[in-house]
């Protein structure tokens, strides 16, 4: 690994170094080495979001700037409750050379951190999570975010058939999924349906009715008003 070509002049520039050439304390050792290594470091402000990458044997620094849907500070209040979505853009290019990535946001009870998961990249983790949850909503809410995906990657590929072979992959992952989360929901269902099928066999069960009924033919003697004496 090459440090002795580091931009070092970005590197200020963005609060990546300081002055002295040592790493901003915002980084842990292991953030420096990976950066180094050629891991991309992500900086989140509002609404904005900033990645930063070192290429050509650490002697550029390449620096996307994207914007979010929604800010950073909503989505870590609004995923303590429930998975929350947010999509990112680069705004700055060509509807062609346009980035767009859509994120689900958890929250981690066990380390009280909140989890960023890519729709594409993490699919498997992430689906495997939503199953566990064994709600159907949320369930039906992440099958809505797929398809929202899907119909953008179809769309690009219509738009721009260059990149017909690039884009397909992301395409065949996600529609892949949304068969996984069918079979999920389906799955889900069922289950529903049997609980209530259970609990209206319940209600109809003769010896059930006959103790409910003789219980409150008891309630009933034991509460009612005594007649006087004669």
């Amino acid at each position: 690994m090459n440090t002795k070509t580091l931009p070092t002049d970005e590197l200020k520039k963005y609060g990546i170094i300081n002055e002295d050439l040592s790493f901003s304390k915002k980084l842990n050792a292991d953030d420096v080495q990976k950066f180094l290594k050629g891991y991309t470091i992500v900086a989140d402000h509002n609404k904005n979001r900033a990645t930063f990458q070192l290429t050509e044997n650490n002697s550029k620094l390449k620096v996307i700037f994207l914007e979010r849907d929604k800010s950073i500070d909503e989505i870590l209040k609004n995923s303590k409750a429930n998975i929350e979505y947010s999509n990112i853009q680069d705004l700055s290019k060509s509807e062609k050379e346009m980035v767009y990535e859509k994120k689900a946001f958890i929250f981690d009870k066990e380390t009280n951190k909140v989890v960023e998961f890519d729709l594409i990249k993490n699919t498997r983790e992430l689906t495997a999570i939503i199953a566990d949850k064994r709600d159907i909503a949320e369930t039906n809410r992440y099958k809505t975010e797929l398809q929202k995906l899907k119909s953008f990657l179809q769309y690009k590929i219509d738009q721009f058939p260059e990149m017909a072979k690039e884009i397909t992959n992301d395409l065949n992952i996600v529609a892949k999924e949304i068969g996984t989360v069918d079979g999920i929901s389906k799955k889900q269902n069922d289950t529903q349906k049997l609980d209530k099928t259970d609990i209206q066999l319940n209600v109809n069960d003769p010896d059930m009715y006959q103790n409910s009924r003789r219980y409150w033919e008891e309630e009933e003697e034991l509460h009612r008003p005594k007649g006087r004496g004669r």
